[in-house]
């Protein structure tokens, strides 16, 4: 089987499937295309998944990209983009790599290599913050952009929280699959292999007020999230008089239809104030909740972190197409949300529809960029954030 047979899944249904294409000059798309189907033909693959990788990338819609991930191999270091800053976060096992800011890869500034990565990366600014590490881990990604090393090694220059420079050399031929330590839904925790244990955790704050986590709203058996949901839904109903913090960083999505009753009760119950944790790695229906408690709240909602992965319109639903020569993965979209005029076509499902709400700018009231680890220091975070609304 030949990589043909990928490229015929991409043509006959994303392109044709997907709505944000129709935006998109189709001489732009044919350019594009015509690349795509050339390292198709000589089966080429790398050189085929980073042109397929720019192809569906056109849109700017962070829903519709394909996904190298289980398809490649990289050098075994983890990238997470905290911040504004590319972080060494971990390594493969057996692998020792200092821990700190990535500033340079092969003599190169980062910033000139995200630059000139942009074009192969799908949706915001923060989208491709998030999605974008993998490539500075993939030999063959940094030689397209043009960033390779004169040897057969990559080196990497890396400055710890004391402003310590580490220079870190490893051989290209030195890879682990790229799944190992880049995870589809890239969720920015230090572990990539992290899935969240339970759907919510409650913590009473006395006086302080309730905190509660939702790491995720996906759920493949559409039964432990709502029993979740409701579990805080009594917990934010018994608390009506306390300040209400809600933590969705780390949150890819799932389905918001299943969490509107805790919607409800927070627009009902809730009588001070409400705070929401959101980072560039709260996605797609962690986004909406988001969008309907800030039309439903208005000023009583509190956003604190750092902008979202997606911004409130997009293109969404759709699913996911199995390369099989290749083994990458690309994820396609069917449906149009306007979360900031609350406005839908004939493509938004009709149950989504009857909730899009107008959102507005969604902007953060609060920029808070650092993104705490561990249990103890999101305590202290949380506390820290209760006293200063308390205030």
């Amino acid at each position: 089987m030949a990589l043909t047979e990928d490229l015929k899944q991409i043509l006959e249904t994303a392109l044709p499937t997907d709505p944000s294409f129709r935006r998109i000059d189709k001489a732009v798309i044919d350019s594009c295309l015509s690349e795509t189907r050339r390292y198709a033909s000589e089966g080429c693959i790398e050189a085929f998944l980073m042109s397929a990788m720019r192809l569906l990338a056109l849109p700017q819609n962070g829903h519709t990209r394909l996904i190298p991930n289980d398809a490649i191999s990289v050098l075994p270091l983890r990238f997470v983009n905290v911040g504004r800053s590319v972080q060494v976060m971990g390594a493969a096992p057996g692998v020792i790599a200092p821990r700190g800011k990535l500033i340079a890869i092969n003599g190169a500034a980062l910033s000139k290599i995200e630059a000139t990565a942009e074009n192969f990366l799908a949706g915001t600014c923060q989208r491709k913050r998030v999605i974008g590490p993998i490539l500075f881990a993939w030999p063959y990604a940094l030689a397209h952009l043009g960033f390779s090393s004169n040897g057969k090694a990559t080196e990497y220059r890396v400055q710890d929280e004391n402003g310590q420079i580490a220079n870190l050399k490893l051989a290209n031929e030195h890879t682990v699959p790229g799944s190992m330590l880049y995870p589809r839904n890239e969720h920015g925790k230090a572990d990539p292999a992290w899935e969240p244990e339970i759907f919510v955790e409650i913590q009473d704050w006395q006086e302080l007020g309730l905190s509660i986590v939702l790491p995720s709203f996906f759920d493949p058996n559409e039964s432990a999230l709502p029993k979740a949901i409701s579990a805080a839904v009594e917990h934010v109903r018994a608390g009506s008089t306390k300040t209400l913090l809600i933590d969705v960083r780390g949150n890819t999505g799932g389905d918001f239809l299943l969490t509107m009753p805790l919607i409800d009760a927070i627009s009902e119950s809730a009588n001070k104030q409400v705070v929401v944790l959101v980072d560039k790695f709260t996605f797609s229906a962690a986004i909406v909740f988001v969008a309907i408690l800030r039309h439903r709240l208005g000023n009583r909602l509190k956003l604190i972190g750092e902008e979202m992965g997606d911004g409130l319109t997009f293109f969404a639903e759709g699913g996911l197409l199995d390369l099989p020569v290749s083994g990458a993965v690309v994820r396609y979209s069917t449906a149009f949300h306007d979360w900031k005029n609350g406005t839908s076509d004939e493509t938004t499902p009709p149950d989504i529809a009857r909730q899009i709400v107008p959102a507005g700018a969604l902007s953060l009231d609060l920029e808070w960029v650092a993104r705490p680890t561990g249990e103890d220091a999101n305590v202290a975070f949380y506390q820290q954030i209760l006293k200063s609304v308390n205030d």
